[in-house]
């Protein structure tokens, strides 16, 4: 595996990228990271399988993540972290003009590559979604989520605790303090970023019909932070998805207990999708 560190200006913003390269590629996948986290948490367990079975992978750390300039969690808009997944897409085609490219999002990631599948219909071959965000597991304080739209319209970039249940990511504790000592992991929201996330979760259940892309769903049904429900109403409405269950799975199946099983099972579904050749 060898690996190439980029940059990109995206929308005024100075964007932290990264290729890893398997020894022989068959297939490309565009990584997408969850919210508050960023793609170099994705090295110990996706990228080795993805480039063990012959995928290169292009990861990049989002507006208000990781590497990347920028105000912790914020966002200039829902479009700006569109054309952003959109860019780096084109990246990966431009690298690799013959090889089918596949998405690859968890969590926010995952809601992002769903909408970017349904609302842009990319020329690619298939999205993988792992714990997407379609839906939250709790119900915020009705006036949080009040003064939340309110300064969506008159302070979109003031950022605030976002209080994610750490413990909620995985069962094995190492993991969860893994997590805690990272120092780009961070904690911090702004309305721009949550309000249009959540709006485009339900938005994304809403018109499931309209993505034509082969589609991949993994969710834990012990996950504490988003909705599995969720991804079973998206998956009901799709016509070209499948879904995994793991029982008593948590927020990051990758980083659980039954990590090795999700990673097969993608591995699997993305060997199955690649282009038959003669």
């Amino acid at each position: 595996m060898t690996t190439n560190q980029f940059q990109e200006h995206i929308h005024d913003t100075l964007f932290h990228a990264q290729w890893w390269f398997p020894e022989e590629t068959t297939g490309v996948i565009v990584l997408v990271h969850g919210f508050g986290e960023h793609s170099g948490r994705y090295t110990s367990s996706v990228i080795p399988a993805l480039n063990k079975a012959g995928f290169a992978v292009l990861g990049y750390d989002n507006f208000g993540h990781g590497l990347t300039e920028g105000k912790r969690g914020h966002c200039p808009s829902y479009d700006a972290l569109l054309y952003a997944l959109g860019t780096f897409i084109h990246r990966a085609q431009d690298h690799f003009p013959t090889l089918p490219v596949f998405l690859y999002g968890h969590s926010m990631g995952g809601n992002l590559v769903l909408n970017y599948g349904i609302r842009k219909a990319p020329e690619i071959a298939g999205i993988v979604a792992t714990s997407p965000y379609l839906k939250l597991a709790f119900q915020p304080p009705k006036w949080k989520l009040s003064l939340g739209r309110l300064l969506l319209n008159l302070a979109p970039g003031i950022t605030l605790p976002a209080g994610l249940e750490v413990e909620a990511i995985s069962n094995i504790p190492e993991e969860v303090e893994k997590y805690k000592q990272d120092p780009l992991v961070h904690d911090k929201v702004s309305p721009m970023f949550s309000f249009p996330i959540m709006d485009a979760g339900r938005w994304a259940i809403d018109h499931a019909q309209e993505l034509y892309l082969p589609t991949l769903l993994l969710h834990g049904t012990a996950d504490r932070l988003i909705d599995v429900k969720g991804t079973q109403a998206f998956e009901e409405n799709a016509s070209n998805s499948t879904l995994h269950l793991f029982q008593e799975g948590y927020h990051e199946l990758h980083h659980d207990v039954e990590s090795e099983k999700a990673m097969k099972t993608i591995v699997s579904w993305l060997r199955n999708h690649l282009p038959k050749t003669p």
